[in-house]
């Protein structure tokens, strides 16, 4: 019995560890980050900022999305090569062309910009694939 009880206590942290690590299936094969810049319409108002974050909250769930941040520029100190004249900013992580590919015409994107376009005056993308 407290051979069984020591297997599972030295077992179970081990099976945690490895359960929270990322997964590198495809650790040969090189990602697409999109990288996407939101500039406001009304830079001032707190309600239209809102209400993009939220819209751009939707797209979360796309299936071929592989990691999502979404955010705003942060209070670093400033310097002449940082822009944070952006409202908002979304970065995803895609397993390759093909996934961000679905992406782009999959209904719940396609919604988010028939839906909440009408609150940017400008969208400022970067895709990259990993090396």
């Amino acid at each position: 019995m407290a051979t069984s009880r020591r297997k599972f206590l030295l077992t179970t942290p081990a099976l945690a560890l490895a359960a929270s690590l990322p997964t590198f299936a495809h650790a040969d094969e090189k990602q697409l980050v999109h990288h996407v810049y939101f500039w406001l319409k009304n830079a001032s108002s707190k309600d239209d900022l809102n209400k993009l974050i939220e819209g751009i909250s939707t797209l979360r769930p796309i299936p071929t999305v592989k990691q999502f941040r979404l955010g705003v520029p942060a209070a670093t100190t400033k310097r002449d090569v940082i822009d944070d004249s952006y409202a908002v900013s979304l970065f995803t992580v895609f397993d390759d062309v093909k996934g961000h590919d679905v992406y782009q015409e999959h209904p719940i994107h396609l919604k988010f910009i028939e839906k909440y376009s009408h609150l940017w005056n400008k969208v400022v993308v970067y895709d990259s694939m990993d090396i």
